[in-house]
């Protein structure tokens, strides 16, 4: 056994104070990472920060086409919640679809973010819709912010306050889904803008990562055919027991055309 001492933090700023001041403190807020390699003696944190009653952490609103949802939001509140459906309705379907209801009740779209699992549903979206993680100290683009398996640019004691994501013209989430952790072998987000589209994929990487190749050949248009002409390298691609790198590839196309097909089903915002 090991000590640890429980936080109940009061502000932001005393969470942010107390990660700072401790190096091995940890935050916790679903809880449905950390309370796994506690038990399993993966990690041994000095203190336990405790979030959950931070008000800054929390809601969920819509204005000026950005979509703003607090870090410490469950899974299934962005499933339910009719203000996320409405304007990014893919997000709503992803949060619905990942792991089970124990999780999705528990687990924040923060920590999801933050913790940065290679198989993770949340990241595709957050990087494909072009989104912005917001900390206290900082603003920061999806596309800076995920690094590598577990690892992403948030600095030690800095802490995701909420996720900006701008309303996308139309955007499909679809994943073949591990039959009993419910992460993604492979998973395809698709959004379309008005610039273009821009297509992330979660489950076949050390972390998420854009096809830019498919980005490249559906254009503005996102014409199906389009995707006949690319090919996936398997010789980039994870070959484990999930998958091997061969079907790996073959997923990320089929799941691609799978989002493509149901995003050009929907109307345009």
């Amino acid at each position: 056994m090991y000590e640890t001492t429980y936080v109940r933090a009061r502000s932001l700023a005393e969470a942010s104070a107390l990660l700072v001041e401790h190096e091995e403190a940890r935050p916790l807020s679903g809880g449905m990472t950390l309370i796994p390699t506690l038990k399993q003696r993966l990690a041994a944190p000095t203190h336990l920060i405790d979030l959950t009653r931070l008000d800054e952490l929390k809601g969920v609103a819509l204005a000026g086409g950005t979509l703003r949802i607090g870090a410490s939001t469950t899974h299934a509140v962005v499933a339910g919640s009719p203000v996320v459906s409405s304007a990014i309705a893919a997000l709503s379907q992803l949060a619905g679809i990942i792991a089970d209801p124990q999780v999705r009740n528990r687990g924040t779209l923060g920590g999801s973010v933050a913790n940065d699992d290679p198989a993770a549903d949340y990241p595709s979206a957050v990087l494909a819709l072009g989104a912005t993680v917001v900390t206290p100290a900082r603003r920061i683009s999806a596309d800076d912010f995920f690094i590598d398996t577990f690892e992403t640019a948030l600095e030690p004691g800095e802490l995701i306050v909420a996720i900006e994501f701008p309303v996308p013209r139309r955007a499909a989430y679809a994943k073949y889904r591990h039959p009993a952790s419910g992460y993604a072998v492979v998973g395809v987000f698709i959004a379309q803008f008005d610039a273009g589209v821009r297509v992330a994929v979660t489950g076949a990487g050390a972390s998420v990562f854009r096809w830019l190749d498919a980005e490249a050949a559906l254009g503005r248009d996102c014409s199906e055919a389009a995707l006949d002409a690319i090919e996936v390298d398997p010789s980039t691609l994870p070959d484990d027991a999930n998958a091997s790198a061969a079907y790996r590839a073959h997923l990320i196309k089929t799941y691609t055309r799978r989002a493509l097909n149901a995003l050009l089903q929907q109307r345009h915002h």
